[in-house]
């Protein structure tokens, strides 16, 4: 993962828990608008619950499609904390992550789905 610079257009002037879209809106002092979606960041939480604690060691997140943001907390100026209606809440998604995210939404994504597919898991 590469680092993002904390410079004003990279952090968030407004952040909006979207219940009916399921996503998380980030608005930007540029006036760019993205979105990521509960699921995608539950199941790229940077915890150790899922990253592990080293390369080869993630945990496969199934079963995320429904999930929900029900609390979501800032970190000082570093970042934010969301807390799911799985009860997953100890991910700290930084500035730098979540741009990180948000430049590779849709490689992660794909990437997702394929380890999905070839563990024959569900999303369900």
């Amino acid at each position: 993962m590469s680092t993002t610079k904390h410079t004003p257009e990279k952090i968030p002037i407004e952040i909006v828990v979207n219940e009916e879209k399921a996503s998380l809106e980030l608005s930007f002092f540029t006036g760019s608008y993205k979105s990521l979606s509960f699921e995608f960041l539950r199941v790229h939480s940077p915890s150790a619950e899922v990253r592990g604690h080293g390369k080869g060691q993630e945990t496969l997140q199934v079963g995320k499609k429904n999930v929900k943001i029900v609390i979501l907390d800032p970190v000082g100026n570093y970042g934010i904390k969301p807390k799911f209606s799985d009860g997953h809440d100890t991910g700290i998604y930084s500035w730098s992550y979540l741009n990180y995210l948000l430049d590779n939404k849709d490689l992660l994504w794909n990437e997702y789905l394929k380890k999905i597919e070839c563990s024959n898991a569900s999303r369900e």
